[in-house]
């Protein structure tokens, strides 16, 4: 009986040497190496870390306080929002949501489903409210391959919130930067999942009207356990009666994030990933990175006489972060060869087991652990695996 070649399951124990390894899992996925380091020589010193600290000791307070200024200080949020790292990841955010915007069962959100992400938080919050759908997904392929044009017509006035996923990481959808609601909806907040695309990128906080912006830590600023939550303080206070503790923005706000034992650890990275972006040049210098990484592996698919196929045709919609792709339009064989022969270079993470299976595309995820000359390792490698096999 012939074994499944480890590359075919999802394996991320290449047979590379370490150094090799690039991981380009969707999340979790690696920190950026100067990060891991310096999390290394933290646990070298003397004295407790912060997976020992009491979270009430003045050594935490020191911890969470650093994690909320330089996160506020990086990614330019405003006085008037509130810095929230909760519990249960962004799933925790599908309910935590009309839980805390929705007072009453009969209040109504409005949720644009563009992609996976966007479509299981619209199913999350139909048990807490009155969900109003935009659907993006194309009538003849049931794929997400656009991202609707927000018009005062199809959003409820009544809407106690808008929502959309900013970067669809299963579809490959990304808003580089996020629209602008209607001149007559503007009352309305925005809320938004950047679970895979925070940090990356400039937020017009005000601008946008943005209510609630969250993100699950694992992509781009931290490990999995721990979500930054983004509230404007005017929407305090609204929660159902019905929403726990642990995901009420009011009760964790007025206790100053610590109304339960937070993620300690996980807290302390956000900081350190936070100095590190600073450090490179802030926001603005990541996002050219993101820019630059991305080109490259979309250069190598569109210039590759259709060895390789990307399913956003809309190059302003192609997200930065995901870079799906197939191989000689979805070839079995080939694709299985790619991945065995990627993997054994050190390339993993172009194909996980999900919830929703491994899908018709392979995909690269490019977030801010990966490297510009790691990008280039892996178009060199696709180059040549198409040369060999077209």
């Amino acid at each position: 009986m012939n074994s499944i070649h480890p590359a075919l399951i999802g394996s991320l124990s290449s047979t590379a040497s370490p150094e090799k390894v690039i991981n380009f899992s969707p999340g979790p996925t690696s920190l950026p190496e100067a990060v891991e380091k310096q999390i290394a020589a933290n646990f070298q010193k003397p004295g407790l870390t912060s997976l020992a600290l009491s979270h009430r000791s003045p050594e935490f307070i020191a911890i969470l306080e650093h994690a909320v200024n330089t996160a506020r200080k990086v990614m330019a949020i405003p006085d008037d929002y509130e810095v929230l790292f909760t519990h249960g990841g962004g799933h925790g955010q599908f309910a935590a949501l009309p839980l805390n915007l929705c007072h009453e069962p009969t209040d109504t959100a409005t949720y644009v489903v563009n992609g996976t992400w966007s479509a299981r938080g619209c199913d999350e919050a139909k048990r807490y409210c009155n969900v109003q759908t935009i659907d993006a997904q194309d009538t003849k392929t049931g794929n997400y391959l656009s991202f609707p044009e927000l018009t005062e017509e199809i959003i409820d006035k009544e809407s106690k919130y808008v929502y959309l996923c900013s970067n669809e990481t299963v579809n490959g959808i990304e808003l580089h930067r996020l629209p602008k609601l209607p001149e007559s909806r503007k009352h309305i907040p925005l809320v938004v999942d950047a679970s895979s695309d925070f940090s990356t990128k400039p937020i017009d906080w005000h601008g946008c009207g943005v209510g609630v912006l969250f993100a699950c830590a694992s992509k781009n600023i931290g490990h999995p356990g721990l979500t930054i939550t983004i509230v404007r303080k005017d929407l305090l206070g609204k929660a159902s009666p019905l929403c726990p503790g642990v995901f009420n923005y009011t009760t964790n706000s007025e206790a100053g994030n610590l109304w339960n034992t937070p993620a300690t650890f996980n807290i302390e990275v956000v900081g350190l990933v936070m100095d590190w972006i600073e450090r490179e040049g802030g926001v603005e210098a990541n996002e050219q990175r993101s820019i630059a990484k991305a080109k490259m592996l979309y250069d190598v698919i569109d210039n590759a006489n259709g060895f390789y196929a990307t399913p956003i045709n809309d190059k302003s919609l192609r997200s930065r972060m995901n870079v799906p792709f197939n191989i000689a339009g979805g070839d079995l064989a080939l694709t299985e060869q790619f991945l065995i022969e990627s993997w054994e270079q050190g390339l993993i993470g172009l194909r996980t087991l999900t919830p929703f299976g491994v899908g018709d595309y392979l995909r690269a995820s490019i977030y801010n652990g990966i490297t510009l000359k790691q990008v280039t390792t892996l178009a060199e490698f696709m180059v040549k695996f198409a040369q060999k096999h077209r």
